[in-house]
């Protein structure tokens, strides 16, 4: 199985291309396609225009001619029969053959009299060359009367024989040829200079694009802190580079984390651990006597690890990017009394005060889990707060926004603390750990909850004055 997928592989990189390379054909093959389209196309039209200018200075030249043998008509009534042959002559050259006659029907000259031979010869050599330009190409011997005038008297009239609609003389076809020439060099001209300009783009283009892979591979392999240091000036390109910088700077702090977390987790388990491995051992061997209140430190350190495992799946499901907010409308001075009231009995016990500046204050978001928050900071406030201290709650509104205090008269934390509580596993008093049964998850779940509601939590503390948490979240999300 391993063998066939492996041939696959080797199948589907042979069959497949780099992207320099296609993209170089890909902008060859669409300028190919362009020069040879508007190629085409300029041909027609040239072709098309050329074609009604040669009927256009035919007609002209026929006009030439007839306004040139009127002048031949003297004033004695006769015409100068030298000029006229002369006239004829160059005519026949250019496949025109004038017949001339006067008012009585007298034929004053004629191309065919006067050299037939000639005049077929032409006719043959016309004949052949634009059958050989134009297969299709079914001329019509034509014979074009017109009337000779002097001054607004009629004197004669001249019959010019051609192949219509149209044809090409020697020049005609030359002009044609060296127009066709000149479109076929830059057609050719335009194509070597589209594969230059591929080969260029190809390579800038995939540069930038080269670096990205590299760069993916890099992080794909590991090394996180890889990072793309040119930008591009191609908008799409600089938004991948972003992506994959952002991507591996990603990746760096959730690596970071995991290293952290598994350290973390490998500490706060170790402990407990450790502790029942000692005294199971104790027991096992008979060095300890299996008195109710060993067992009952077993069971308080079996606890904890029971706690700890519920605290990181708690934390595992508020960190992640997919968590569902289960949105309603409520009102949050009733979610504080509901809470305040069971933690009554704690409050009682320790002869702690509990103060709420009550305030009606609706907000859209997920209940539970913003009473998850509101437990996380009254349990906290209460455990650090002497006996005979003061916890209070503190409701208002700011903006759009919400505002929740909850402020203790306990131990407080220190400066260099302040920054750290946040922190999964971090707690300033380590001492306290086995009493109040944290991990220093708590305030880490607060912090994802409150997050996960667009907010912001902040502490202010002095030691042995009191610290103060302060939530801030959107009235609608």
């Amino acid at each position: 199985m391993e063998q066939v997928i492996g041939l696959e592989e080797m199948k589907m990189k042979k069959s497949q291309k780099s992207l320099r390379k296609k993209l170089s054909l890909s902008y060859i093959f669409v300028t190919m396609i362009c020069v040879v389209l508007i190629s085409i196309l300029s041909n027609f039209f040239l072709n098309k225009q050329f074609k009604s200018y040669v009927i256009q200075e035919h007609e002209r030249k026929n006009n030439i001619i007839v306004t040139a043998v009127s002048q031949q008509y003297s004033k004695n009534g006769k015409f100068n029969t030298d000029v006229i042959k002369s006239i004829g002559i160059d005519a026949i050259e250019n496949g025109v053959f004038i017949s001339v006659k006067d008012t009585s029907g007298k034929m004053i000259w004629d191309a065919e009299t006067y050299d037939n031979s000639k005049c077929e010869e032409v006719k043959n050599h016309l004949t052949t060359t634009m059958e050989k330009l134009f297969p299709n190409w079914k001329g019509i011997y034509i014979n074009d009367t017109y009337a000779i005038n002097n001054n607004t008297n009629k004197i004669g009239t001249i019959k010019i024989g051609y192949y219509g609609p149209f044809y090409y003389n020697d020049n005609d076809i030359l002009y044609s040829e060296t127009l066709n020439k000149i479109l076929i060099s830059v057609g050719v001209a335009s194509l070597c200079i589209a594969l230059i300009v591929a080969l260029l783009m190809a390579e800038r283009l995939s540069r930038p694009i080269l670096n990205v892979i590299d760069t993916a591979e890099m992080i794909s392999k590991g090394n996180y802190n890889q990072r793309i240091k040119k930008k591009s000036d191609i908008k799409e390109i600089d938004k991948l580079t972003k992506s994959i910088n952002n991507l591996g700077s990603s990746l760096y702090e959730q690596e970071k984390l995991r290293k952290r977390l598994t350290r973390d987790v490998s500490h706060e388990l170790r402990t407990p651990l450790t502790t029942l491995q000692s005294h199971m051992e104790a027991l096992i061997d008979g060095i300890w006597e299996p008195t109710t209140d060993r067992l009952i430190s077993c069971h308080e350190e079996i606890l904890r690890l029971n706690r700890l495992v519920g605290d990181l799946e708690k934390l595992a499901q508020y960190e992640s990017e997919n968590l569902i907010l289960n949105k309603t409308k409520f009102d949050l001075a009733e979610v504080i009394n509901n809470i305040s009231f069971n933690f009554e009995k704690e409050f009682l016990n320790k002869e702690v005060e509990f103060i709420f500046h009550d305030k009606d204050v609706v907000l859209h978001a997920d209940k539970d889990k913003i009473s998850q928050v509101l437990v996380n900071l009254m349990s906290n406030a209460l455990k650090y707060t002497k006996k005979g201290g003061m916890v209070e709650a503190k409701l208002f509104e700011d903006g759009d926004y919400v505002k929740l205090s909850v402020k203790d008269s306990g131990i407080g934390i220190s400066k260099e603390d302040l920054p750290y509580v946040f922190e999964r596993f971090y707690r300033a008093d380590k001492s306290r750990n086995k009493l109040t049964g944290g991990a220093g998850i708590g305030l880490t779940i607060t912090q994802s909850i409150v997050k996960a509601h667009r907010g912001t939590i902040s502490v202010e503390s002095i030691i042995n004055q009191g610290t103060e948490f302060i939530v801030k979240i959107p009235k609608d999300m």
